[in-house]
């Protein structure tokens, strides 16, 4: 045998070899360099792979078949540059071996071998240079949300391994070619523009065009039983799918919707300096949607009840709706033209989608509105989170993508915009755009960290960056603001502000925030500069003693703030509806803490101001903390004392106000918050001749949230869910009410089978809906019975990380834990941690984060 053949049997032998060990399942992935093999993608494969492979292409072809439950089969094509073979490929596929059909490589037919949730491809059979991996499979459902006839998929953040394989790390943008088979009356919406339209064997075939370079968890599509609305946004043409059928929210919100979204990316345009950076702008509504919105470049997102409002839709719905819309706008250019490198970043495309949002309503409304609603919007949000001992760091460490979705919270949407905007203030808001534009064109296209802008940005500011970005972004927690006051005949001599953290390490918070004296007839407005542990406000040197004084006036400071209880008296005789926002929050604040107030007199202090508050996101404020401290941090001897003055107070006010939406605020809380036979009787009479008190307007929806709290209180009237159901005639809303009424039942067996029904992936497939049920499932009036649901909901919480949304698993801890008070129910909190050390972190921060009201309830109410 000559040399030659001798090579040749040897090359021949070594595949037969890896064609045999494969199909045995014993090929193991060679160690080097520290990659290895593990479930999810880890940070050591992700950065491996973005050393060697570049030019990512995708073609995807599904078959989409009209039966729910029948197979989708796919083809797929990948294509991609290699620098060097050292090592077996990885390709990431989150599903059952047996869905792999067959895999060629470069021509050349490879075993599937499949392990810890990828598809390996020997090294042998790759090449420096251009490479191809065409694969028949049957298409993973992990992340495809199929309904009876629609379905759309929802990839972030690294769950498009679950349907098809591919590299599911944010820094291998690909272009992806699509092709969907459907049904003959469906239709479909992609990241490409639809470039064909083809009849065969009976069914539709859509292509697309092939889309710019994207990320994996920003591909998408949705298709099925839609209607079609075309209109302009801004010069583009764009396509609405949506299947709301009431046609008074149609012609009201369709219109709207397409004039807020050209708004919002014209905004954008102007202030980055760049024009709208993907082929199409399309979007589409889905019921039951897991988030508000989810930023697909060229088919964006909704969920159809924030878009869709009718005729009786309050300003702080028509607020939600035009933040949405520009939140996601925003992502076009904060996310999807520059995204992050790697997920524990994932906060600075929310940061800046929220912050851009909130800077493009202030342009539409002005500064006094927007201060207002940014206040409302993030702070108490921020301080829910922040104050808890679960509290993360706006900026987390992340070593595998599959706890990605722990990163996400009201830290990251609510205290990350707060944090951006004291930045802002800091550096000036002229330098600020001029280092986010220069960031935006430096990384268009690509993908880049949070250290990369903070280098951009120290180019633009004097200031220590690296100091303030610590404290602010690395670390955890919020100062405590606290003044010393020296008078001299008097006068104000002297006049301190000192700040310290909470809890931890002494540090300090570099910020500046406003300060009003109040007098009789006047008040005055001045700025802190509060860089260190105490500053001297020189301004105040003379001046007359204050009858009180008010922190954070503007609402742009962050922290625990003093509380002069001189205010309580003056409380709304102050002018400026910012001002008086800012007060609620930070005695709400102060109460949680057992700080200036207790819960009794900042229920009734609050109560005072039902008739007196005249703004709308002011008395919505106001009313929510009322429900809060009515149901959280009273006990039920205290609800019953008050309940009746508190019923009485809410009425005389709904009738007092003269605008249809602060009366329809006042009216949900009375439905909130009744306990008494007359309230009951008046409500239910209500719900059953859909007649609305005078001057407000209510929709289908809020006669369901009607007939759900009468059922719940125990009305006499055992028929009102089954009467509320034939009521309702869009199909997508009565599956939703259908999965919940089971949760409202007086039959404590039907609860409990109800319960044990989540323990199963599929009934929990609709997470919205779960949500909604858990709320009346876990009532402060149900906690007798449901408290035995805590142990199990504990043990469920690893599964539901794992198969869930990003947002489900801390969802489904404050829906369940969020308005216990009692001993026992913190007790199951304690037993947990304590019989799990080892527990996994960001979960264990996430119990702690959504007990922490359980935790203070115990406290306060001893």
């Amino acid at each position: 045998m000559t040399l030659k053949q001798r090579v040749l049997s040897f090359y021949l032998l070594s595949l037969f070899f890896l064609s045999w060990t494969a199909q045995a399942g014993i090929l193991q992935v060679p160690k080097a360099s520290g990659l290895g093999l593990e479930n999810g993608v880890s940070k050591k494969l992700a950065a491996y792979r973005k050393s060697v492979l570049s030019k990512v292409r995708y073609e995807l072809e599904f078959d989409l078949p009209e039966e729910r439950q029948a197979a989708i089969q796919a083809k797929e094509v990948l294509r991609f540059e290699l620098k060097e073979v050292k090592f077996p490929l990885q390709i990431d596929f989150k599903e059952n071996a047996a869905k792999l059909k067959s895999v060629l490589v470069n021509q050349k037919k490879v075993p599937a071998q499949h392990q810890k949730e990828h598809l390996i491809i020997p090294a042998a059979y790759l090449k420096s240079g251009s490479n191809e991996v065409k694969i028949d499979f049957q298409a993973g459902e992990g992340a495809l949300n199929r309904n009876t006839d629609y379905l759309y998929t929802l990839f972030v953040p690294d769950r498009a391994r679950t349907v098809f394989p591919c590299f599911d790390q944010p820094n291998l943008k690909a272009t992806y070619t699509l092709s969907l088979k459907l049904p003959l009356h469906w239709k479909a919406i992609s990241n490409g523009i639809l470039k064909d339209s083809l009849l065969e064997n009976n069914r539709k075939v859509y292509k697309f065009n092939t889309s710019q370079a994207i990320s994996t968890y920003l591909f998408a599509f949705a298709a099925g039983r839609f209607t079609q609305s075309q209109g302009m946004v801004s010069s583009m043409k764009t396509e609405f799918l949506f299947r709301e059928t009431d046609t008074a929210k149609i012609r009201l919100s369709v219109p709207e919707i397409f004039k807020t979204h050209s708004n919002a990316l014209k905004y954008l345009e102007q202030w980055t300096g760049i024009a709208y950076p993907f082929q199409k702008f399309g979007y589409v509504a889905i019921p039951d949607f897991q988030f508000g919105g989810m930023e697909h470049p060229g088919a964006i997102q909704y969920k159809a009840a924030s878009l869709f409002l009718d005729n009786g839709a309050t300003k702080d719905q028509i607020n939600a709706r035009n933040n949405l819309i520009a939140h996601e706008t925003s992502h076009m250019w904060f996310g999807d033209l520059v995204t992050m490198d790697w997920f524990n970043d994932v906060w600075m495309k929310e940061v800046f989608a929220n912050f851009m949002a909130d800077k493009s309503m202030a342009d539409a409304n002005g500064s006094d509105e927007f201060d207002l609603k940014f206040l409302v919007d993030h702070f108490p949000a921020a301080y829910a989170t922040d104050r808890t001992q679960g509290s993360n760091p706006i900026r987390q460490e992340l070593d595998n993508l599959n706890e990605a979705g722990t990163m996400y919270g009201n830290i990251i949407y609510h205290k990350a915009p707060i944090m951006m905007r004291q930045l802002e203030r800091l550096i000036g808001p002229e330098a600020f755009q001029k280092g986010i534009r220069e960031y935006l064109r430096k990384f268009a296209g690509g993908n880049a960290s949070w250290p990369d802008l903070i280098a951009i940005l120290s180019k633009y500011s004097s200031a220590d960056l690296k100091r303030w970005n610590k404290v602010w972004v690395n670390e955890t927690g919020m100062p405590k603001i606290d003044y010393q006051m020296e008078l001299k005949e008097g006068k104000i001599n002297r006049l301190t502000i000192e700040q310290a953290p909470e809890q931890g390490l002494p540090r300090v918070w570099p910020q500046s925030f406003e300060l009003t004296f109040f007098y009789p007839n006047y008040s005055r407005e001045m700025t802190v500069r509060l860089d260190g542990a105490k500053t001297e406000l020189k301004e105040a040197f003379g001046l007359e003693k204050p009858s009180f004084i008010l922190f954070n006036s503007s609402g742009q400071g962050y922290g625990r703030w003093p509380v002069d209880t001189a205010m309580f008296a003056q409380l709304y005789k102050i002018e400026k509806p910012l001002r008086r926002a800012s007060a609620y929050i930070s005695l709400y604040e102060n109460m949680l803490r057992a700080k200036s107030i207790e819960p009794g007199q900042l229920l009734n202090l609050f109560i005072q101001g039902l008739d007196k508050e005249t703004d709308e996101l002011s008395l919505k404020l106001i009313n929510g903390y009322i429900s809060a401290i009515f149901w959280n941090f009273s006990t039920m001897p205290e609800r019953l004392k008050i309940a009746a003055t508190l019923e009485d107070s809410l009425w005389s006010a709904l009738q007092a106000q003269n605008s249809p939406n602060q009366k329809k605020i006042l009216f949900k809380t009375y439905q909130d918050i009744y306990l008494s036979t007359a309230a009951a009787d008046r409500l239910y009479q209500i719900w059953k001749s859909q007649t609305a008190p005078a001057g407000i307007r209510l929709s289908e929806d809020d006669y369901t949230s009607l007939a759900f709290s009468l059922a719940l209180k125990g009305n006499a009237d055992t028929s009102i869910l089954r009467t509320q159901l034939g009521r309702i005639i869009n199909a997508d809303r009565k599956k939703r009410f259908e999965f919940i009424m089971p949760a409202l039942s007086a039959d404590q067996g039907t609860r409990d089978q109800f319960f044990k029904s989540l323990k199963e992936k599929q009934n929990r497939a609709k997470e919205s809906n779960v949500l909604a049920a858990l709320y009346y499932l876990h009532h402060p009036l149900r906690q007798n019975s449901s408290v035995r649901y805590l142990p199990e909901s504990l043990n469920l919480l690893e599964e539901l990380q794992v198969t869930g949304d990003i947002f489900f698993p801390q969802s489904w801890l404050q829906a369940t834990f969020g308005n216990y008070q009692s001993t026992a129910a913190a007790n199951t909190v304690r037993d947990f941690l304590k019989t799990h050390p080892s527990y996994n972190p960001k979960l264990r921060a996430k119990i702690l984060q959504a007990a922490d009201n359980l935790f203070r309830a115990e406290k306060l109410l001893k």
